[in-house]
């Protein structure tokens, strides 16, 4: 890239990564607080503890020793889903939407035998999909039914909310939608679409797939721009209490709609990507600037903080 390219990028407010880390994730996230939300588990102890609500476990799977009880833990259970406990990008995660016989039925129609799914928990176990390549954890949740206004902007899998919050104060988001590519995942590298969400009404903007701009769902051709997101104020409180919570003063805030439970904590990410920013068509750093410029000290006030974000960060 050259020299005058990069000045463009710093003049529009874009944040890169080596920018991202030295300024933000090394002095506002200290290591010490890195396995509060590099665990899984270990951020869903944390969410009880402040009543913020989060998918329910099933079972956990801690040695191989156990692995023999994971299909009897499971009973009949046709809908779940399988995750590594320190997993990152979707690395490692199964969701599991049927049953023909014992086998079981993944978005894409794939079948995996009990076999199969014995074998992929164990290799969790053994570390393959951890962050540091150390030995795991899985465990089995419950697999999320969206509510019905992404249907038509959803290729079977469930969509999810990523909120970025600097110092308790939610700064940008974007929805994250499934498609044929991504099995069912909403992670953008895996072919998942990424949509601007406005901060201040919860509305969706311009979306991005695969590095393109576009304005309808790939897969379902219906049109993204204009969704109304639900229980928008109500997850950027969530987002607002995840720095108090964890410690973290910069953080990747994932939740998820169920159509029952409404908002509800999926994890956190103490390296959120920076996708988030062409996906908003927008740059973080002015925003980050913002939040120092106006709060030396932030309110104590999640809900302070919510309005405030609202009114400064709403798409004019």
């Amino acid at each position: 890239m050259t020299m005058a390219a990069l000045g463009f990028l710093s003049k529009a407010g874009v944040l890169g990564m080596n920018q991202r880390n030295a300024d933000f994730i090394m002095p506002m996230n200290p290591r010490s607080s890195f396995p509060l939300v590099d665990d899984k588990l270990r951020t869903k102890h944390l969410a009880v503890q402040e009543n913020i609500p989060t998918p329910p476990v099933y079972h956990v799977v801690e040695h191989h020793s156990a692995i023999r009880g994971l299909i009897p833990a499971l009973g009949d259970r046709d809908a779940f889903v399988v995750k590594p406990a320190r997993g990152a990008g979707g690395s490692g995660i199964v969701l599991v939407t049927g049953r023909i016989g014992d086998r079981f039925v993944k978005p894409s129609g794939e079948e995996i035998s009990p076999d199969e799914l014995r074998y992929h928990v164990s290799s969790i176990l053994s570390g393959i999909y951890s962050l540091e390549g150390l030995e795991d954890k899985a465990f089995v949740e419950a697999l999320i039914h969206p509510d019905p206004v992404f249907s038509e902007v959803s290729y079977q899998g469930v969509p999810d909310i990523r909120i970025v919050a600097y110092r308790g104060i939610p700064v940008m988001a974007m929805l994250r939608l499934p498609t044929r590519a991504s099995d069912g995942k909403a992670n953008l590298h895996r072919g998942a679409v990424g949509c601007g969400v406005d901060i201040g009404t919860g509305i969706t903007g311009a979306s991005v797939h695969q590095s393109l701009v576009i304005t309808h769902h790939p897969d379902t051709g219906a049109l993204i721009r204009g969704i109304q997101v639900p229980y928008w104020g109500e997850m950027l409180i969530i987002a607002a209490k995840a720095t108090a919570m964890t410690g973290l003063g910069y953080l990747g805030v994932d939740l998820v709609i169920d159509r029952e439970r409404g908002p509800l904590l999926l994890e956190l990410n103490a390296r959120p990507g920076l996708q988030i920013q062409v996906a908003n068509q927008t740059g973080l750093r002015t925003r980050l600037d913002m939040v120092d410029a106006t709060f030396p000290k932030v309110p104590a006030n999640p809900d302070e903080r919510v309005v405030w974000a609202q009114q400064a960060f709403r798409a004019r």
